[in-house]
């Protein structure tokens, strides 16, 4: 059993990107610059907000944060989106999702100039990915990908199964698998909520992607010996046991999952920082052959 090890490759793309960044602008090219919004006070999104803006100054790029109250009307954040849309000097930016419940995520995401999505969320960009056209992918299953490649996991032929169909990480998921490159050339079956007989079609995947949202969904009986099991799911459980009062779980019940896979991510540590090394790379195209 190999562990898919995010965050040392994650620090391995960035360190590859701030040298990157310091050839840039001894050429007189200008420094990427990455902005985030950021709305309400949900800790998760804290906390991974501040895992970017540290991320970008490890890398030599300059970031902005925009932090506004989780009661803020649709119009006033559309209109912080036309502000970094017509800011030259910013390349990329995120709106930090979920969105609360009174904002319509699709009209914001639809906002944001293509050019500048660095998500990889925008209709233009998701097209484009279809096509197999140059493009941002989204972050996560960019970072999936490239967490594959680095680790030399053979995908050609290899029935790959993904479990979870949002347009942020299972729908982009299983047409990246299914791409004529590498990785990729995987034949892929993409499940959901009413997906009949789950397990039987876990046990005949060669790779597993779970994105769920459900801790410790995936267990070992669904899935075969040899397998690749990617966790994206990250959730905080309540555990008195612990000095912090929860637990970090993944989608996958890793301690029974782990002993019959050839590859496996943890959580914390797996797929997270392979989602913010993706970020940054998108960013560093986004400001590619810009003037200071």
């Amino acid at each position: 059993m190999n562990i898919l090890d995010g965050k040392a490759t994650s620090k391995a793309i960035q360190q590859e990107i701030a040298a990157e960044v310091a050839e840039r602008t001894s050429k007189g090219l200008k420094t990427p610059h990455l902005a985030a919004v950021l709305i309400g006070a949900d800790g998760a999104s804290q906390t991974y907000v501040n895992s970017k803006v540290k991320a970008c100054e490890r890398c030599g790029f300059k970031s902005t944060l925009v932090q506004r109250p989780a009661d803020i009307s649709e119009e006033e954040l559309l209109q912080i989106v036309d502000d970094l849309n017509n800011n030259d000097d910013i390349d990329g930016f995120i709106v930090q999702l979920p969105l609360p419940k009174h904002i319509n995520e699709q009209s914001v995401v639809n906002a944001i100039r293509q050019s500048k999505d660095v998500d990889g969320f925008h209709p233009a960009s998701v097209g484009k990915m279809v096509l197999n056209l140059p493009t941002f992918l989204p972050a996560t299953p960019y970072g999936i990908m490239q967490l594959l490649e680095r680790y030399d996991v053979p995908t050609q032929g290899k029935h790959a199964v993904v479990i979870g169909r949002s347009h942020i990480v299972g729908s982009p998921m299983s047409i990246l698998l299914s791409k004529n490159g590498a990785p990729g050339n995987c034949t892929v079956t993409l499940t959901h909520s009413r997906t009949k007989n789950l397990e039987e079609i876990t046990k005949t995947a060669d790779i597993i992607v779970v994105a769920l949202g459900v801790p410790e969904f995936l267990k070992a009986d669904m899935v075969k010996d040899g397998a690749v099991v990617i966790d994206v799911g990250i959730t905080r459980v309540e555990d008195a046991s612990t000095p912090k009062g929860y637990a970090i779980k993944g989608d996958v019940a890793y301690d029974e999952v782990a002993p019959k896979c050839s590859f496996i991510t943890p959580v914390p540590g797996g797929v997270g920082p392979m989602t913010i090394a993706s970020l940054l790379k998108n960013t560093l195209l986004a400001a590619a052959d810009k003037p200071a």
